[in-house]
């Protein structure tokens, strides 16, 4: 058996090197916990990026997965199936919204997003040439569609020239987004939460005015749903706890809590103008392997109380976190929503998150100076206490 520094070594030759790695081989996983094929175990408060949602081990998830490879794993989207049937219909309903489309990730649904948008306004005026607003310090993937409507130069940049025909507006301000409207906008894509970009909640005021500027102008809503959604704030959607719906929504990540799933949903209004057959398609997205995940995802937020644990542990993990601010004189502020939350320095934290791991609990920055706290939601306050108790030690030798 390979010592985790041959694995590492061995995957250094045959991987792109698109990723600085932490020097960790995880082998197995447990509840919130992590464990490395050297038997060292971590406190997970990183979830993969916002995936893993149910902790690791959950065996009704991971029995309907087997269930389903020993069934049928695809078909094409020639065929309907069962399972695609019926996560369509759990996320419809979870949503609020009413079509649904399954994709392979978070930047195919941010592709599809766009692409329906575009098909809209051509539908209904007969041409094209539209433009999309999106919003600084954004961030909606790595393809060329994604990143064109990303608000950060340092993505974009290498890449381009990208799709044109995008315009960003100043997260939170009304005014700097209706300065970018014209008669040709189709769309304003925005996350409801932003995550690489540092953590930023969307203002209650602004997505409602946001809202009512789309509805006079017939301009699409495009919420991008993929790190803050799945309960992670508390409601199934983040954009459930501003009382507004957006015209198109983008998931992924959680959905299907370690099978690679996206989707892009829309309201019925939208869907009727927008992609036709022939219009958009996918391979592999919505097979009946990771719709029979995300169908059971759904069934075990419910059986699990998700929801119910992230506003309870979420808000306490929060408190400690607070707490945590008023006596370290280096954090300037604590921001997010249940259990998607930044703690910003007013230094990098790269060494906070290295003492953190060598001591047994896996976090992740977002920006320079921003800790993440993306725990499974799943977490206990019990685990919360012990993070904490991590994070202060680690906080002490950095100062």
């Amino acid at each position: 058996m390979n010592t985790m520094k041959q694995t590492i070594e061995a995957a250094e030759n045959v991987l792109l090197h698109t990723y600085n790695r932490y020097q960790i081989v995880l082998d197995r996983g447990e509840g919130v916990k992590l464990f490395d094929t050297e038997g060292k175990e971590y406190l997970d408060f990183f979830a993969g990026i916002a995936v893993s949602a149910l902790g690791y081990g959950n065996k009704a998830l991971s029995g309907a997965i087997k269930d389903q490879v020993d069934k049928l794993m695809h078909t094409s989207n020639y065929f309907y199936s069962v399972p695609a049937m019926e996560a369509g219909k759990k996320l419809a309903k979870a949503s609020g919204m009413d079509r649904v489309f399954f994709t392979n990730s978070g930047t195919e649904a941010i592709e599809g997003a766009i692409k329906a948008a575009k098909k809209y306004a051509y539908t209904r005026d007969g041409h094209g040439g539209f433009e999309i607003i999106a919003m600084e310090r954004s961030f909606h993937g790595r393809s060329v569609g994604a990143l064109s409507v990303t608000g950060n130069a340092h993505y974009r940049e290498p890449f381009e020239p990208l799709m044109g025909g995008v315009k960003f507006a100043v997260f939170n301000d009304i005014d700097s987004v209706k300065a970018q409207v014209t008669d040709r906008t189709c769309a304003i894509i925005m996350e409801t939460v932003q995550g690489e970009g540092g953590i930023y909640p969307a203002d209650p005021d602004f997505l409602r005015q946001v809202r009512a500027l789309c509805d006079e102008k017939d301009i699409l809503l495009i919420l991008d749903e993929i790190q803050c959604g799945m309960g992670r704030t508390g409601n199934m959607f983040a954009y459930q706890g501003y009382g507004i719906r957006p015209d198109i929504m983008t998931c992924a990540k959680a959905l299907g809590c370690g099978v690679p799933v996206g989707a892009f949903a829309m309201t019925g209004r939208v869907a009727e103008k927008s992609l036709a057959p022939g219009d958009h398609g996918t391979t592999y997205g919505g097979n009946p392997l990771v719709c029979a995940a995300v169908s059971e995802v759904f069934d075990q937020f419910e059986e699990l109380h998700i929801l119910e644990n992230v506003r309870e542990t979420g808000a306490y993990l929060r408190d400690r976190l607070e707490k945590l601010a008023g006596a370290v004189p280096s954090i300037k502020e604590v921001r997010g929503k249940g259990m998607l939350l930044g703690v910003e320095f007013d230094h990098p934290v790269s060494g906070i998150i290295a003492y953190c791991i060598e001591h047994g609990v896996l976090l992740i920055n977002s920006g320079a100076n921003v800790l993440r706290v993306i725990p499974p939601l799943v977490v206990t306050k019990e685990h919360v206490d012990q993070m904490i108790a991590v994070l202060e030690e680690a906080i002490r030798k950095d100062s």
